[in-house]
């Protein structure tokens, strides 16, 4: 019975740890991302969250006398984790959609994007259509996901999906030759491209233009108006294309413009 009593009380103190733990002060802006989506969110080679994003955040959090905090999400629960509370945007290359734009507060677009397919460049893959009969890799819950669902025939004629945590898993497995293609933001594929040098390209036909918006639960207003007005005080200045130019090499926001 002690024994019982012990670990009850014990579990108790975790369980109100847990919960502190996932407070949020009245005095933070807390972002929620998927933090292996480079160069949006991700962590670096110390483990700190870095990003595109990230420095946008930060500046903006900064400008409006708050403490800045990054909180790592499940990406296909994110609508949930904003709704609860536990964070107060999503603001990780999300893209605008009509379902999103029903269910969320946006800010205008501050990126232009678009749905494409990466695939190993010896693979002889060159159009959509030459991926009839192969196995595509998309993150769950993710847009790509959702620009596949809106092109039933083009879905049809996949041998299989693979849903993935997030993209750096599926192009792992693209690469050791497990999927044919990856679906996936173009801003994300192109950096990736870049960086890693891996043997890939992209198909230049896309699934679906879109455009980048930060994210707040539907009655938080105020503060999207807040973050929206300093980011386009940070685009007047040129703090934002400082920022752009750091992770893509010039200036590409669309903020005020």
């Amino acid at each position: 019975m002690k024994i019982t009593k012990l670990l009850m009380g014990a579990m108790a103190a975790l369980m109100v740890a847990g919960f502190a733990s996932c407070s949020k002060a009245d005095n933070e802006f807390v972002l929620g991302l998927d933090d292996s989506f480079p160069p949006m969110g991700f962590r670096d080679d110390a483990n700190e969250i870095v990003g595109y994003d990230i420095d946008l955040a930060k500046e903006v959090a900064s400008r409006l006398g708050l403490k800045f905090r990054a909180q790592p999400i499940s990406w296909s629960a994110k609508e949930q984790e904003l709704n609860t509370g536990k964070i107060d945007c999503i603001w990780n290359g999300l893209s605008i959609t009509p379902e999103r734009l029903e269910a969320l507060a946006f800010t205008k677009p501050y990126l232009n994007n678009a749905q494409v397919v990466i695939v190993r460049a010896d693979s002889g893959i060159n159009t959509l259509a030459d991926l009839n009969g192969k196995i595509l890799g998309v993150q769950a819950g993710s847009s790509a996901a959702d620009a596949i669902d809106e092109k039933p025939d083009f879905k049809a004629s996949l041998k299989s999906i693979v849903d993935f945590n997030d993209n750096i898993m599926a192009l792992n497995d693209l690469e050791i030759g497990g999927l044919d293609g990856v679906a996936m933001d173009s801003v994300v594929a192109e950096y990736s491209l870049k960086v890693t040098g891996k043997p890939f390209v992209i198909l230049s036909d896309t699934l679906s233009p879109e455009q980048y918006g930060i994210a707040f639960k539907k009655d938080n207003t105020e503060l999207r108006d807040k973050v929206q007005k300093t980011l386009e005080e940070m685009a007047a200045d040129g703090t934002v294309a400082k920022i752009s130019e750091k992770w893509f090499g010039s200036d590409i926001s669309i903020i005020g413009k």
